[in-house]
């Protein structure tokens, strides 16, 4: 292949990847929050100094995986009581939840709407079936081996959860090409059904990133 054949088609690639950062924010600056103006950093920021505890995890998602990241999140805190002799507050969990993880931040009404069990291949544990709610929030007895696992209660018991952003971009890309839906509304409807207590971050590798540096170690969580 010649030179000028490359060169086109790398300029197209670029243009075509910073089409779609702009979109979703990567070309610039996250918006600053009135916390910020005043010199209190960005909701971003805010929320990685809401990361409490002395023994601190943070756990990778790029898949659901059965959601994994939930029962180990769960199982870290359990046997951290044990294994550190210390309340279930000195252990700090967070959970990132990127590429296509995202599904488990969302309500079920997102999930009945666009079919996210039979296009992300989830199946309701009850039924077998295509799940047409979120089998990993809210849950009803027998949905997960370990109840206490559900997202919301994770929520509760302290665990900081973040959905990327970047993530629900192309994920909302993807779902409203099969739907044959403006992409802005799919995006606007995933946005507004984000699980209270989950925080929308610009991307799953900078919370990743951001954890780190606040002294968490790393799981890979699949």
């Amino acid at each position: 292949m010649s030179d000028s054949t490359v060169a086109p088609a790398r300029r197209s690639f670029i243009a075509t990847f910073a089409a779609a950062a702009a979109a979703v924010g990567l070309a610039k600056p996250v918006p600053a929050t009135a916390a910020a103006e005043s010199g209190g950093g960005t909701a971003f920021q805010a929320w990685l100094e809401s990361i409490h505890g002395k023994y601190r995890q943070v756990y990778d998602a790029t898949a659901p995986n059965n959601g994994y990241a939930l029962a180990w999140s769960h199982v870290y805190l359990t046997t951290g009581v044990e294994g550190y002799d210390v309340p279930e507050s000195e252990l700090g969990v967070v959970v990132v939840l990127r590429l296509t993880a995202v599904p488990l931040a969302l309500q079920s009404d997102v999930w009945a709407k666009y079919k996210l069990g039979e296009f992300y291949k989830i199946n309701d544990l009850a039924t077998k079936a295509p799940a047409v709610r979120n089998p990993f929030a809210f849950t009803k007895p027998g949905d997960l081996p370990f109840p206490e696992a559900a997202l919301d209660q994770l929520i509760a018991r302290g665990v900081r959860v973040a959905v990327c952003n970047t993530a629900i971009h192309f994920q909302s890309m993807r779902i409203a090409k099969e739907a044959g839906v403006a992409h802005e509304v799919v995006k606007g409807d995933f946005l507004a059904g984000v699980i209270p207590g989950v925080q929308v971050v610009p991307s799953g590798v900078l919370a990743i990133n951001g954890a780190q540096r606040k002294g968490c170690t790393y799981c890979f969580a699949g």
